[in-house]
């Protein structure tokens, strides 16, 4: 019954900034841990960014400093705030709880960073 919509990827240049949204439905994020990974092709997809559902936060350190994870309650939409980007960040990103099993995953969405 989750669901999971991710948006707000597309291509930016080195430096640049996206704002990416995991629209959710079936769930409450306020009362959920929720994570955005990162997957290249042939790659495992790795967590970068956590919220707990009282509000605490953690970040993988290649993203410290630069990303910021938030949530708004009324739209049970997580946010991701992507800043001073790098080609490195190059990957299709989602969102999901922090349960086991998982939730079945949405689309993701392409962040594609250029130098």
């Amino acid at each position: 019954q989750v669901q999971l919509v991710e948006s707000g990827g597309g291509l930016v240049q080195a430096g640049g900034s996206l704002r990416l949204s995991c629209a959710t439905s079936g769930m409450l994020v306020e009362f959920n841990d929720m994570g955005w990974f990162r997957q290249v092709p042939g790659n495992q997809r790795d967590l970068v960014a956590t919220i707990t559902g009282d509000g605490q936060t953690n970040y993988d350190d290649s993203v410290k400093g630069r990303f910021t994870i938030s949530r708004d309650n009324p739209k049970n939409t997580v946010y991701l705030e992507m800043n001073s980007l790098k080609p490195s960040d190059t990957a299709v990103y989602y969102c999901n709880r922090l349960t086991r099993p998982f939730d079945s995953w949405g689309q993701g969405t392409q962040v594609t960073v250029s130098s």
